[in-house]
This record gives C-alpha cells, structure tokens and sequence, in this order.
C-alpha cells in the first residue's frame, strides 16, 4: 500500500520521493541488520541468527504491532515491488555464491562416503515423509486435493533443507570445519541440499503444471535439460574464461565479474522461464564453478560482503514483512506451529543421529552431526518464500515454517557447545567471544 501523497503529486517529484522513501527502508534494515549480528555474536550465536530474527521483528510481528504509525511511514509508503525486486536480485547473486561454496571433495573420500550418504539419506527420507504427512492431514478437508496435494509437497520439501551457509559460519566459529564430525556433517548437508534444490524443482513444476501429466513432464525434460546443459556446456566455456582471466589473492577483473553476473542472470532467466524460480538459475551457476577457489574467493573478497551486508537483510526483511506471529491467534494454531517445529525437529535431528550411530560414531558425535544438520535458516526461509509465491502453502503455515526455522538454527550453537565441552573427539571452539 502506498501513499496517497505521492500519487498525487507531478512526475520529477513522485520520483524523488518514492526514491526518498526506498532509501529509508534501506537505512533502516542494513542498520538493523548490523546491530541483530552484533547483538547475535554477543551472546555466542552466529550473526545470521540475529539478522534472521531482526528481520522478523521489522515486520508486523513486532514493529507494525508496537508502532504501527512508524511501520506505515517506513513499509508502505513506497511500493513493494521495489524491496520485493531488491530482495529477488539479491537471492540470485546469495545462490550463486551459495552454489559455489559448496565443497564436493569431501563426498570423494572413501571412509567418509559411507557415513555422508546414509546422513544425507535419512535427512532427506524421514523429513519428507513427516512433513508430507503432517501437511497433507491437518490442511483443511475442504480443500481440493490437488491443494493439499501441493502444500503437502511443499511442506515435506521444506522439512528436508538443511542451511549450509550458516551452517559453515557456525562450524568455523566453534572450530569444527576440520573435525570428522564437521566433515561428515557439512558434506551430507551439501549433498542434502542439492537433492532438496532438485525436489524444489521438481515440486515447483508439479505445482504449475496443475498435474497435467504431459505438461509436468516437460517441465521435468527441461529441468534436467537445464541441468545436463550447464554441465556440459557451460561449465567447460566458463572454466575457460577463469583461467584465462586468472583471478588470484582474491582479486578478479571487471571483465570477469562482468561476465560472471551476465551469466548468473541468464541462468536465473532461464529458469524462470521453465517455471521453477530464478534462484535455481543462480544456484545452478555456482554449482558449476565450485572448484575454481581462486574465483570464489575473488567473488567473496569483491562482491561477498555486500551481497551479505546489503541484500541478505533486505530478503530477512521481506521475509518479515510477510510474517505475522500475530495471526496464530488460537490454540490451534499454536498446536499446529508446535507440532511443525517438533516433527521438523525430531525427524532431521533424529534421523542423523540413528545415522551416525549406524556408522560408527558415539552418541555425543552423533547428537552434535544431527543438531547441525538441523540447522535450517536462511535455505529455509527461501524455501517457504517459494511455496507463498506459487499459493501453495497459507500465510498461517508460512508463519509457522518461519517459527521452526528460527527455532532450529537458534538452538543448533548452544548445543554445539554443550557437546563440544563433553567430547574428547572434537575440538574445542576458540574462547574469542
């Protein structure tokens, strides 16, 4: 909603103030964004913990409902077309750099293979299967089952992410990156997440071709088409163009980085185009290029910080805006809320500790690789983001996705520590905080 004020004023001045107004809305929520990172790392959690939850208090779950005059001053008097762009464009370049850090050597060790994919395997299985169910039972009988069929779907999908990036933040602050444990857990997570990208896919394609089984499986050809292409075809002509423009001590050309977004772009168009979102495109991108570590931390050291400083707010934020604890306003619905948190909970963290046990780690091990690959955060607020876009899942149980992806992340660095304190195995995280 927008205000009255600035439709009726002339052109030059409708401009200035419409930009006036984004501007503020940017002020507002990078400041934010550092103080919630701050506040965040002051209390031994990990900075994405405090961005994610100022986020959610920018919106009407905390700002509108306190100081509703100020909130409309800030969120409505300009479009939202403006934030909601910011916010896709920064999901785009967030994915590719994503897509990028994930670390596929680990999934090349022979004594680890074993553990990581029956990790992966039981993240991915059990999640799927208790959040179909849960989705599917408690969606309102009226509902067509086409609906419920798609909610369910997406509800399952969202259940499997695991949170890579802010896992990886979290396992170097406590000094696990190189530890089995972390290793186990940041290579089934990755593994995780590129099976849960290609089910969001998939899932995505099902839900618009309205179960036409002849549409549906062309937007399946050319999913994988897609895929196939970028490996094959676009990976070789990048890989070229790195090396020959030779990025190195985290420096990158113009023409490189030039090149590098035209491609992001396009990628993020074509999928578009397919019917499965942008950010697929992006992440695919990086997917392609994550052995290149020359580029990536180029692109870390020239574009990284400002992607996480500027835009990951801006998504946190919209995120937020979109969120409204309020709405859970019968015990119903706080019921249900529980019930999502506890059944995410128990069969991700659940299914990797029956997991580790079975390969060979102890019970503190294996409780310290299932509260990490619990972690959900930011992968899952895309996720959810996703699924309220296409109509597939309510507002209610968005809130409610929102409400557990908070409380696993939220938990996963307390824990972390408590185990690492009793754990003779893992190493003890650097007291600096």
């Amino acid at each position: 909603m927008t205000s009255p004020g600035i439709a009726a004023l002339a052109a030059p001045h409708k401009h200035e103030l419409l930009l006036f107004y984004t501007l503020l809305q940017l002020t507002v929520i990078v400041l934010a964004g550092r103080i919630g990172g701050a506040l965040a790392r002051r209390y031994g959690q990990s900075a994405a913990v405090g961005e994610i939850l100022i986020g959610i208090l920018l919106g009407p779950s905390l700002f509108g409902w306190i100081a509703p005059q100020a909130f409309d001053l800030v969120f409505h008097s300009a479009p939202p077309e403006g934030l909601q762009i910011l916010s896709g464009l920064g999901l785009v370049l967030l994915m590719f750099q994503i897509g990028m850090e994930f670390d596929f050597a680990h999934l090349t060790q022979s004594a680890s293979r074993a553990a990581v994919l029956r990790v992966s395997l039981a993240c991915l299985v059990l999640p799927f299967a208790g959040g179909f169910a849960l989705a599917y039972f408690t969606t309102p009988g009226e509902a067509p089952p086409a609906a419920r069929l798609n909610s369910a779907l997406f509800v399952a999908t969202a259940f499997c992410i695991t949170a890579v990036p802010i896992l990886g933040r979290i396992m170097i602050e406590l000094n696990l990156a190189r530890s089995r444990v972390g290793v186990i857990a940041i290579a089934a997570a990755a593994l995780n997440d590129v099976v849960g990208w290609l089910l969001l896919a998939l899932v995505t394609a099902l839900t618009v071709s309205d179960f036409v089984p002849g549409r549906f499986a062309l937007k399946v050809l050319l999913v994988l088409l897609f895929v196939v292409a970028s490996i094959k075809v676009v990976r070789p002509i990048l890989k070229r163009a790195v090396r020959r423009s030779n990025p190195r001590d985290g420096r990158m050309s113009a023409n490189l980085l030039g090149g590098l977004l035209v491609v992001v772009f396009l990628g993020a168009m074509a999928t578009a185009q397919i019917g499965i979102f942008s950010v697929f495109g992006g992440f695919m991108m990086g997917v392609i290029l994550f052995d290149e570590p020359e580029l990536v931390a180029a692109w870390r050291g020239r574009i990284g910080d400002f992607v996480t400083v500027f835009f990951l707010p801006i998504f946190f934020t919209y995120t937020g805006l979109r969120t409204s604890i309020g709405a859970l306003d019968t015990r119903a619905d706080w019921a249900l809320c529980f019930a999502v948190v506890a059944v995410a909970t128990v069969t991700k963290l659940g299914g990797a500790y029956w997991a580790a046990r079975r390969s060979g780690f102890d019970h503190r091990e294996s409780a310290m690789i299932g509260f990490m690959m619990n972690t959900r955060a930011l992968m899952e607020l895309i996720v959810i983001n996703v699924g309220l876009d296409l109509g597939v899942i309510s507002s209610k149980m968005f809130t409610m996705l929102v409400v557990m992806a908070i409380v696993s992340t939220v938990i996963t660095t307390p824990a972390l520590r408590r185990y690492q304190r009793r754990s003779a195995s893992v190493p003890l995280a650097a007291r600096a905080q």
